[in-house]
């Protein structure tokens, strides 16, 4: 049965403020130096012995980082300089449910007091269950991080193979031969100012797909107990987290992502993603792309085709923002196959793509 003490995290531990060391003063080396946003250089010195666990102090507040090696704990983060007997795994985990970025004690510049989290309240498992306890998350964080790379393995693999049928036009003809390598006909677009595939067409990003801009979720804050997630940029480069806002279920449809939706931020941090994170609600700044014409595969990969020249168009315009809108969706020409070619039963493009 389950035993708990109650208490303080003062109790559990203690944090200590991190050391000072500019990026000069470091000699490269085996220590990993822990700023607030996690491990940013490496030193031939260490501060503090692993295992060990820091969190946020300054700027980036309250995200948590476990060190299995001995490490320097920078003066923007506190370290735990006393585990009191506690598991420093379990530490870590416990320390990534809560929300200390609320405890934010700066004013233009974010600051997290330590002695505000040690005055925090905390249940206290018994050591055996803490290391239980972080040995199941442990696992499942392993699992997590082995699917992540194996999903990041197989999309370069479309990648490469969507490059060779899409861009060379080296998709397989209808004798299942490289079609442009093996004389396939090949005619010049005065629009693309290129030579394409006999058949195939030019048209814009914006022909392909429908671009659903999410919504101002703060005005629709859950009722009651149900709630989504609240995808914002930051849950689409980083994911779900304890500090995600929340959303009320009863949104309009077409505003819920679901895993499997291809998003894309449009307004500063550009990135196209598909979404794998669980169902959620859209926030504004991101638009979810979806096709009854053609395939989540094609014009995924021809956004994230588009992604750098997108991102070049943004740098230039800092000042405004950088954001991509509807005419430079409408501008941005493509090269597209014929619908038969995607759908086609017997199509080695859909047989290869389907499950994307």
């Amino acid at each position: 049965m389950s035993s708990f003490s109650k208490g303080k995290i003062g109790d559990l531990l203690t944090f200590q403020r991190g050391f000072d060391i500019t990026k000069k003063e470091q000699t490269d080396g085996i220590y990993p130096v822990v700023s607030s946003g996690g491990v940013a250089s490496y030193h031939n010195k260490f501060m503090a012995i692993g295992p060990g666990v820091v969190i946020g102090r300054k700027g980036t507040l309250g995200s948590a980082f476990y060190l299995e090696t001995d490490y320097w704990p920078h003066d923007t983060t506190l370290w735990v300089k006393d585990f009191k007997g506690n598991d420093p795994k379990f530490i870590y985990y416990f320390l990534k449910t809560l929300r200390l970025e609320r405890l934010d004690s700066g004013s233009s510049n974010p600051t997290l007091n330590r002695n505000f989290v040690h005055q925090l309240d905390a249940n206290k498992p018994e050591p055996k269950e803490q290391k239980e306890i972080a040995a199941v998350l442990s696992a499942l964080d392993a699992k997590i991080v082995c699917n992540n790379r194996i999903n990041a393995e197989l999309e370069a693999m479309a990648k490469t193979l969507y490059d060779y049928w899409f861009v060379q036009f080296d998709f397989p003809d209808a004798n299942g031969k490289p079609y442009k390598s093996t004389g396939g006909e090949m005619v010049y677009n005065s629009t693309l100012k290129r030579e394409i595939p006999a058949g195939w067409m030019d048209g814009s990003l914006w022909e392909i797909a429908r671009y659903f801009n999410g919504l101002a979720m703060q005005k629709h804050r859950p009722a009651g107990s149900e709630y989504l997630p609240v995808i914002k940029i930051k849950e689409m480069g980083e994911g779900i987290s304890d500090s995600t806002e929340k959303a009320s279920p009863d949104i309009p449809r077409a505003a819920i992502v679901n895993d499997g939706d291809v998003l894309f931020s449009w307004s500063a941090t550009l990135d196209v993603k598909i979404w794998s994170q669980g169902k959620g609600a859209l926030n504004q700044h991101i638009f979810k792309v979806t096709s009854d014409k053609y395939p989540k595969t094609f014009y995924y990969f021809e956004l994230l085709g588009y992604l750098a020249h997108f991102k070049m168009m943004a740098e230039k315009r800092k000042t405004t923002m950088g954001h991509i809108t509807q005419d430079h969706l409408k501008q941005s020409r493509i090269c597209i196959p014929p619908t038969e070619l995607l759908f086609s039963p017997t199509s080695a493009i859909r047989r290869n793509f389907s499950d994307f």
